[in-house]
């Protein structure tokens, strides 16, 4: 009968393993732990076994292979709510890299809540500049813009959190400083329009834009942050 058992959660273990991939699991995970739940309150799915021997093997077993479907749950859950996360593409322009703002900038946007999941410091090519502003090419400013973004070091970042294509505009401030509010980075450090420190995504197509054409994919990094409960109620 032990060796039967043995096999049998083998067998389980495998399935509960190919599983985790599936759309299924979550529905297998609340499943196996009702189960789990009448197992520990009744005797009728441990009179089938017929004695106690073979009962205390089917508790073993059952608790083996429980173990299987609450932690891959438990990771399921964790991707899912990763997946529900927005991100957005955050860059800090070569005057707040000169000005030594990187570490302030940041600070305002992990104090937030919010999780830096890409960074990198890097120098844009005036075509790369075009590229990232393609969208005001027919503005008479185009060529200024992308002279600037060119000129020197670029702070390119990648932030997720609910909200945060939108909330992250509110950190930044207005576009012209003279017209952001006081506590938000442009209305507390910047001065004039074509200093104005920091790029963000105005919203989600600009945003998956913008890492897709600063970031690879192998660049962008997904983890689960111990601050997440804190933040979000996530157990």
């Amino acid at each position: 009968m032990s060796s039967q058992i043995c096999r049998s959660a083998s067998r389980a273990a495998r399935s509960l393993l190919s599983a985790s991939k599936s759309s299924n699991l979550l529905a297998e995970g609340r499943a196996v732990a009702a189960v789990a739940a009448l197992s520990s309150r009744g005797k009728p799915f441990l009179s089938s076994f017929g004695n106690a021997d073979s009962g205390n093997a089917y508790r073993g077993w059952l608790s083996g292979v429980l173990a299987l479907p609450a932690a891959a749950y438990m990771m399921q859950e964790q991707e899912l709510h990763a997946t529900e996360m927005e991100r957005t593409f955050i860059a800090i322009k070569p005057d707040g890299v000169q000005r030594g703002l990187i570490a302030e900038i940041l600070s305002r946007f992990e104090r937030k809540g919010f999780k830096l999941v890409a960074i990198k410091i890097v120098v844009p090519s005036k075509d790369f500049a075009q590229k990232h502003y393609h969208d005001l090419k027919e503005r008479p400013f185009f060529n200024g813009l992308c002279d600037f973004l060119s000129s020197g070091p670029v702070v390119a970042m990648v932030w997720e959190g609910e909200g945060v294509i939108k909330y992250g505009r509110k950190l930044i401030g207005a576009t012209d400083p003279q017209k952001s509010e006081p506590g938000t980075i442009r209305g507390d450090l910047a001065v004039v329009v074509g200093r104005n420190i920091i790029h963000g995504s105005d919203g989600p197509e600009t945003a998956k834009d913008e890492i897709n054409l600063w970031f690879k994919p192998e660049e962008l990094v997904n983890y689960s942050s111990n601050a997440e409960k804190w933040i979000y109620g996530v157990n």
